[in-house]
């Protein structure tokens, strides 16, 4: 088994925000990243962040903070379409894989997709939680040119009118695969980066990258044996939905 840890969701880098999350319950709210500018999509298949900042706004009222403080939707976010990917009702995610997903291109059939987040918290609004968000089992990896033109509603990178021929998209299993309920805090800041906390490095028995680092970069880290990993995640009991919030 091979598996890679994948960073997904809105953050300074891509939107200049981040999204919330509830540190006592660890329930949090996905926020995709913006498209870039220029993109042109298929007939009905853009994604605005209108119902996104509707799933922002219920978790605000939900949690009893106010919605315009901290957390309040960025409007420059809402001038740019959503790049909804993962995306969690069809089990997709979608990539370069001619680039930044090329090891993703290589996965098999039983491998393993593991998202994670950069959250902020809503009790403590100048921390943020790196946190697991999300796990695919890997069912296919198509390329994105030839998914069926009935199915291009399903992923981020078959919505565009353009369809790069170096893109490909990761189907996953539908029983053992989706969002997570709660997320699953796994980072802390140290040595001036956010890297996972070494304890549970060790547990999962170690990533590819130097002294925990999942700070955003070219190169995805995967897991030195996924399998441990995959053990030690179905020890944390916690549920996988099929939807995006």
């Amino acid at each position: 088994m091979n598996g890679i840890l994948v960073r997904i969701g809105v953050d300074q880098a891509y939107g200049k925000w981040n999204a919330p999350v509830d540190e006592a319950t660890h329930e949090f709210v996905f926020v995709p990243i913006p498209d870039g500018d220029g993109k042109q999509y298929r007939p009905g298949l853009r994604v605005p962040y209108d119902n996104i900042r509707a799933d922002v706004r219920i978790f605000a009222q939900q949690k009893n903070f106010p919605a315009d403080w901290e957390f309040g939707f960025p409007e420059a976010l809402r001038q740019h379409s959503a790049h909804l990917d993962p995306d969690f009702r069809w089990l997709t995610y979608g990539d370069n894989g001619a680039v930044r997903g090329k090891g993703i291109s290589q996965l098999n059939s039983g491998d393993l997709l593991v998202f994670y987040s950069g959250l902020r918290s809503i009790q403590r609004q100048n921390v943020l939680v790196y946190a697991i968000t999300g796990l695919y089992v890997v069912d296919e990896v198509a390329r994105a040119a030839e998914i069926p033109a009935e199915r291009h509603r399903e992923n981020a990178h078959t919505r565009w009118d353009v369809i790069s021929p170096n893109d490909i998209v990761v189907i996953a299993r539908a029983d053992v695969s989706g969002r997570l309920q709660r997320c699953i805090p796994m980072g802390e800041f140290r040595d001036r980066a956010y890297r996972v906390i070494p304890d549970l490095e060790a547990a999962w028995g170690g990533l590819s990258v130097k002294n925990g680092y999942v700070q955003r970069s070219v190169v995805p880290p995967s897991f030195r044996d996924a399998g441990r990993f995959y053990g030690w995640f179905l020890q944390q009991d916690v549920s996988l939905v099929k939807r995006n919030n």
